[in-house]
């Protein structure tokens, strides 16, 4: 069996950033958040990560990034790419929004045989979230009905930002911890001790519990969801060209409830109390800082990562 890869989707790092040189470090040694992934995964036992990035920022990527991260890891590029199609299919005039994480991952069916983890670039997971997604995928394998997926489930109330408002995948599970469906809340706000998301600009607002699983897009799948992936993007172009031509994209969920609804898959929600950490809002910062240092402090990483 093939050893689990890493697949990290960077394709919006620069525009984000406003350039990769322009990362910010978040430790005085000059590390970015991507950095403590790698290192997590590493020491959980993955061997390869491929980095999705956009093919104008190859050059880029590898000085800022994966250069320094390949001594210590096998470092793989792929490219998404708003050309690529299927066949029949072109890309609508003024279209310049990328297809979307469905699309993205599929920009790795080349490159990936067996399973595979795939996390943001820019989120901060936890020691814990790589080792039970390299033992979930190095010891279970798909059945002949069922292909059998994990992800990684967060308290909300260790992903909520003192400083505004976050997108969340709200999970429901049955009672074995199987993913049910998500519910996708696009703007949650912490309320005090509480939360609460709003659908309509604020106009009306539903209490969350803060214990809520949610997710961090931290996926880990068989290699059929590749070719899922890539079976699906017709249809998905045929519903939505037409409609949203612009900026319909391709969402990497959507997908996996496509395939537990028609029972050709199942997702074990593994729950990590880690608390997620990112920059959001430039506020974010200092916390992200002082939280780094604090793990250092307590003995979960070295000062120096992978060094």
């Amino acid at each position: 069996m093939d050893k689990p890869v890493l697949v990290v989707m960077a394709a919006g790092m620069g525009s984000r950033y406003g350039g990769l040189k322009q990362i910010d470090p978040v430790d005085a040694q000059g590390h970015i958040i991507m950095d403590f992934s790698v290192f997590d995964a590493v020491r959980a036992g993955f061997e390869k990560v491929v980095f999705i990035i956009k093919r104008e920022n190859e050059k880029d990527f590898r000085e800022a990034i994966g250069d320094r991260l390949s001594a210590f890891i096998d470092v793989e590029y792929v490219f998404q790419e708003l050309t690529n199609l299927p066949e029949g299919y072109s890309v609508p005039e003024g279209r310049v929004k990328p297809w979307g994480t469905g699309h993205a991952v599929l920009s790795c069916f080349d490159s990936i045989q067996g399973p595979l983890v795939v996390i943001n670039a820019d989120d901060y997971y936890g020691k814990n979230a790589f080792q039970m997604a390299y033992d979930f995928l190095t010891e279970t394998k798909d059945s002949d009905d069922c292909y059998h997926f994990m992800m990684v489930g967060y308290q909300l109330k260790n992903t909520l930002t003192e400083n505004g408002h976050v997108a969340r995948g709200v999970c429901v599970t049955d009672e074995n911890g199987m993913l049910s469906t998500i519910h996708e809340r696009t703007h949650i706000e912490k309320r005090g001790e509480g939360a609460a998301y709003t659908e309509d600009g604020g106009e009306t607002w539903t209490d969350i519990s803060v214990d809520s699983t949610v997710s961090m897009n931290m996926w880990g799948f068989s290699p059929a969801i590749l070719k899922e992936l890539k079976d699906r993007f017709p249809a998905f172009l045929d519903k939505n060209l037409e409609s949203n031509p612009l900026k319909c994209e391709y969402f990497l969920p959507f997908v996996v409830d496509e395939l537990l609804a028609e029972k050709k898959a199942d997702v074990k929600v593994l729950k990590s109390m880690d608390k997620w950490y990112g920059v959001t809002y430039k506020e974010d910062k200092p916390m992200v800082v002082a939280a780094i240092r604090s793990l250092k402090d307590t003995g979960l990483y070295p000062e120096k990562l992978l060094g």
